[in-house]
C-alpha cells in the first residue's frame, strides 16, 4: 500500500509469504494526491501509467522471490484496469461480491497475450486519461455492456 515496501520487497519477502498490493493507498501516496480531498481528487486515478509501473514491478519482483501476488482495492473491479492487470498477470483480485459476475464475464472475455500487449502500449503513455481512452476503445470493440462513445472519467 506504500511506496516504500515496493522498494523494500527483497527485504520483506523473508518475513511473508504472499504480497498483496492494496491500490487504493498505493495510488495516492504514489501520485501525492488525496483522494478524498476534492480540490485534488480528479488528478487521482489508479491507470496512470507511474502506478501501472509499479504495480509491474511488485509482480516482476514476486514472481524472482517465488511469492504469490494478489490485488485488492477499488481498481480490482475497473472494467478497464482489469485488461491490464491480466496483462500484467496478475492471478488474484480482491473485490466486493457484487463485482464479481461482471468482471468474470469479462476476464473469460480476455486472451492473456492481447492483454500484455494493451498493457505495454499503457505503460508507454503519459497520462491516465490515455490509458483509459486506449482500455476504453478495446472494452468498444469486445462489445462489453454499456461502454461506447468516448471514454468516461470514471470507472
Amino acid at each position: 500500500e506504500v511506496p516504500s515496501a515496493v522498494y523494500m520487497i527483497e527485504e520483506l519477502a523473508r518475513r511473508v509469504d504472499f504480497v498483496s498490493v492494496g491500490t487504493n493507498d498505493l495510488t495516492q501516496y504514489l501520485l501525492a494526491v488525496d483522494r478524498n480531498n476534492p480540490r485534488v481528487a480528479e488528478s487521482y486515478d489508479h491507470l496512470h501509467p507511474a502506478v501501472l509501473v509499479e504495480i509491474e514491478r511488485v509482480v516482476r519482483l514476486a514472481a524472482e522471490l517465488g511469492l504469490p501476488v494478489s490485488l485488492c482495492g477499488e481498481m480490482a473491479s475497473d472494467r478497464n484496469a482489469v485488461l491490464l492487470l491480466v496483462g500484467l498477470g496478475i492471478p488474484t483480485l480482491s473485490m466486493s461480491a457484487a463485482q464479481l459476475p461482471r468482471v468474470k464475464w469479462l476476464i473469460r472475455a480476455l486472451r492473456a497475450a492481447d492483454m500484455r500487449a494493451l498493457c505495454a502500449s499503457a505503460m508507454q503513455l503519459d497520462e491516465a486519461a490515455e490509458v483509459r481512452q486506449l482500455t476504453t476503445d478495446y472494452l468498444i470493440s469486445l462489445n462489453y455492456p454499456g461502454i461506447s462513445g468516448p471514454a468516461k472519467a470514471t470507472p
